[in-house]
């Protein structure tokens, strides 16, 4: 236990970058399908895509994964604590679906086979948001 409040520092400081990444590639997203006309563009911005996803979101996301693991097996009676911990770890399940679907729509628009439009993805940006305040809710306030 005398290391788990720089577990939990280094899970909120792996967190922050992971959802930069949640919250940024969908813009990207955006602006690749907005200007897909323009060729020079859009091999700017598919970089942009690839590092951000592989480089800095890949790596974000299993440290958060990795990192909030070592919490609950540090404190395993987080889990009897009410069910706010059962409803965190299913929004953050559904995060890291949500950052599997980006790298899928990042690889369709890398291939030219994307059909989504930029109203969809300025949609689809929102996920995070929604998930994000979910989780903070339940971490800080834990009404159930």
């Amino acid at each position: 236990m005398q290391y788990y409040n720089w577990i939990l520092a280094f899970h909120v400081m792996s967190l922050i970058s992971w959802m930069a990444v949640l919250f940024y590639l969908p813009r990207l997203f955006v602006y690749h399908t907005e200007y897909a006309s323009n060729a020079g563009f859009v091999e700017v911005v598919k970089i942009q895509e690839h590092k951000i996803y592989h480089y800095i979101g890949v790596p974000a996301m299993w440290a958060t994964i990795l990192s909030g693991g070592a919490m609950i097996a540090l404190n395993p009676s987080l889990f009897q604590s009410g069910g706010w911990l059962h409803a965190k770890l299913t929004a953050a399940l559904l995060l890291i679906i949500y950052h599997f679907t980006l790298g899928r729509y990042k690889k369709q628009l890398a291939e030219g086979t994307c059909t989504k439009s930029g109203k969809f993805f300025r949609a689809y940006n929102e996920i995070p948001t929604l998930l994000m305040i979910f989780i903070v809710i339940m971490v800080i306030v834990k009404p159930f």
